[in-house]
C-alpha cells in the first residue's frame, strides 16, 4: 500500500495528528505539508489522507488563515490550504481518500468540520472514493492536542491500514465518526 498524507497546520496540532496517522499506517507512507503536496497525486498512491484545521465550521480560507496568523499562528500567508489543493486535483476513480480535521474540544458538538468539508470537495470534484472522516480535538485555538488524541490518531492510521489490507483494494464504506 502506498499512502500520501497531506496536511495543513497553523499551530502544529494538525501536523502532529498527521504524523501520528502516518506512523499508524506504517510502511509506504509519504507525509507532506499542503504547500509541498504534489498535483496531481502521484501514480501508485492508493490511499490519500488529507487533514486540516477547522476554521469557521469548514476548511480554511485565505481570510481565516490571515486571522489565525494575526492571532499568532506560524503559517505562511501565501501558502495554499487544503481547499485550494483539492480544487487543483484531477478526477480519479481509483483513489481511496480519508479526511481528518482538528477542532476545539470545548465546541466539538457544533456543526461543520474541515474533515466533512474536505469530504464534500472529494465528492464534488470526483477525486476518488471517500472512505472515512475523523475529527481530533485540541484544547483551544492554538492547542495543545487534548490528552490521548495523538494516540487516537495513531490508532486511526492503523485502522486505515487494516481496512486496506482486509479489503485488498482498499476500504469501501464510510466508516469514520466525528465522535470520540
Amino acid at each position: 500500500m502506498n499512502t500520501l498524507v497531506v496536511y495543513e497546520s497553523m499551530w502544529g496540532n494538525t501536523k502532529a495528528v498527521a504524523e501520528a496517522v502516518a506512523r499508524g499506517v506504517g510502511e509506504g507512507v509519504t507525509l507532506v505539508g499542503v504547500a509541498e503536496a504534489p498535483t496531481p497525486v502521484p501514480e501508485g498512491i492508493d490511499l490519500l489522507v488529507v487533514g486540516g484545521p477547522t476554521h469557521a465550521f469548514s476548511l480554511t480560507r485565505a481570510s481565516t488563515r490571515r486571522d489565525a496568523i494575526a492571532k499568532g499562528a506560524a503559517a505562511n500567508p501565501a501558502a495554499p490550504g487544503i481547499r485550494e489543493w483539492l480544487e487543483q486535483l484531477p478526477t480519479s476513480s481509483h483513489l481511496n481518500i480519508a479526511t481528518f480535521d482538528t477542532r476545539v474540544g470545548s465546541v466539538r458538538h457544533l456543526p461543520g468540520s474541515a474533515a466533512k468539508a474536505a469530504g464534500k470537495e472529494v465528492r464534488h470534484h470526483h477525486l476518488g472514493r471517500l472512505v472515512e472522516t475523523m475529527s481530533f480535538y485540541v484544547n483551544d485555538m492554538s492547542g495543545p492536542l487534548l490528552d490521548g488524541e495523538a494516540e487516537r490518531a495513531h490508532a486511526w492510521g492503523q485502522s486505515l491500514a487494516g481496512m486496506r489490507a482486509a479489503h485488498g483494494q482498499g476500504p469501501t464504506q464510510l466508516g469514520g465518526s466525528d465522535q470520540r
